[in-house]
């Protein structure tokens, strides 16, 4: 069964302020991850209940709630900033 996916409002921000190209290429990865929240390269944060996929010199971090099937966005950034 897939996971539904959900972004919390910063994080719609930050995606929002990507190109065109640029937020279509982050979004068509996101989506992949309501098929497979664990793909292959991603990784679990130290520390934190979250996991992070790389989108070229951009990460996506996000948390996977397996009871209710739901991937919840938290932050699209840069890599510099994206651990702040």
């Amino acid at each position: 069964m897939a996971h539904s996916i959900r972004f919390k409002t910063s994080a719609e921000k930050e995606l929002g302020a990507f190109d065109g190209q640029q937020s279509a290429r982050i979004l068509r990865e996101i989506r992949k991850l309501a098929a497979n929240p664990r793909p292959s390269g991603c990784k679990k944060l130290k520390g934190r209940n979250e996991y992070r996929i790389r989108v070229g010199i951009y990460r996506v971090i996000y948390e996977i709630q397996d009871d209710v099937l739901v991937i919840l966005v938290v932050r699209v950034a840069h890599r510099r900033e994206a651990y702040r």
